[in-house]
């Protein structure tokens, strides 16, 4: 694959980019706003804290500080959009806006994650802030099939884990999954912070048959993906990046390590971000990710844009950094995009029928 893939009558460039179907599993409710909403919400809420005050100049502070090559750096940022996202109006803007852009993108799928228990201090309760987010959602949908687009958007329940509230976060994401909560994610600084200090609450959702993804292998390294599968046996890995670090470049062929070849075997989905690896420095550049890599030793990658706001980025952003970096065609994006529809928690006829009635010909039109 890569540049010899096959090629479309469709130019591969950002407009016919974003006409292509594009399903999204790794993307932060509280990465994605948009500016001139933030501002609104401030000035609604009271937050006088904002670096900005121009819509144009709070973009640019966010994507400046997110390019400072350090995870928690990165992670701090967040202190601005989660201040203006604690009462049910912002909660239910931010959600509502989140669909739309995604539909304007050309996103037909979605999985948005964030954490309940860091919007609790306006008094809302774990449940309310759950219920206002996922109206938010509902009213994205519906604004967007009025328009005559689809999107289906459902949640994923992050527990920080620096925290001590993973268990109950587990619960909460339980007592929502015939609502629109679909799994359960832990998130947050991973050093010194390992996955397995949440073991209860991933036995807790094994035990109740429910799915979920980790947070590893973005800062610390191969020892954070071999505690998510092995200790706490993740459905996905979010990012993922660092299963380079088990594979030997330096003789004429990959070799594979025991974690590596596992992830690879087991299928388990790779939530790249390859804008956002490189904002952390979990990459030099888009050019050394190892994206192209996996993808050709057939790990199951998918593209992802994990906080849009910060990356100043969207999923057809993503897939054109990607087919610059690497020479990809309109067959390598159908494969990716097909590798996330297949990975995602929600049940296999609503994949396969999102594979086949709107994947498959959405592409095919593209390739021609």
């Amino acid at each position: 694959m890569g540049a010899d893939s096959l090629r479309g009558p469709q130019p591969l460039d950002l407009a016919s980019i974003r006409r292509a179907p594009k399903a999204l599993l790794h993307d932060h409710l509280d990465g994605g706003l948009r500016p001139a909403t933030i501002i609104s919400l401030a000035e609604a809420c009271g937050y006088d804290k904002l670096p900005a005050d121009d819509p144009v100049a709070l973009g640019t502070w966010f994507r400046e500080s997110a390019y400072s090559g350090s995870l928690v750096r990165y992670l701090e940022t967040f202190a601005h959009t989660v201040a203006v996202m604690q009462t049910p109006d912002g909660l239910t803007r931010v959600a509502r806006e989140c669909v739309e852009d995604l539909a304007d993108d050309g996103v037909v799928y979605a999985e948005i994650r964030f954490a309940p228990e860091q919007h609790l201090e306006a008094g809302l309760s774990l449940d309310e802030v759950v219920e206002h987010t996922l109206a938010g959602f509902a009213e994205g949908e519906s604004a967007v099939a009025a328009s005559g687009r689809t999107i289906r958007v459902v949640c994923l329940l992050t527990a920080m884990r620096h925290a001590a509230r993973s268990l109950e976060i587990a619960e909460l994401a339980l007592r929502f999954r015939d609502r629109g909560v679909v799994g359960f994610d832990i998130a947050g600084a991973e050093a010194g912070y390992p996955p397995s200090r949440h073991l209860d609450a991933f036995e807790h959702m094994r035990a109740n048959n429910a799915r979920f993804t980790i947070h590893a292998g973005e800062a610390f390294g191969l020892p954070s993906i071999h505690e998510a599968i092995a200790f706490c046996g993740a459905d996905r890995l979010g990012h993922g990046v660092r299963i380079i670090d088990d594979i030997d470049r330096t003789g004429s062929e990959p070799t594979l390590g025991r974690v590596a070849n596992y992830v690879r075997d087991k299928r388990i989905p790779l939530e790249l971000c390859p804008t956002s690896n490189v904002q952390t420095g979990a990459v030099e550049s888009l050019a050394e990710h190892p994206f192209a890599l996996l993808a050709e030793l057939r790990f199951r990658v998918t593209v992802n844009t994990d906080n849009r706001l910060l990356g100043d980025t969207t999923m057809s952003n993503e897939m054109l950094e990607l087919v610059n970096a690497f020479g990809y065609g309109w067959s390598d994006l159908e494969r990716f995009t097909i590798n996330a529809m297949k990975s995602a928690f929600i049940p296999f006829a609503e994949r396969l029928r999102l594979i086949d009635h709107v994947i498959k010909p959405g592409f095919a039109v593209l390739i021609g």
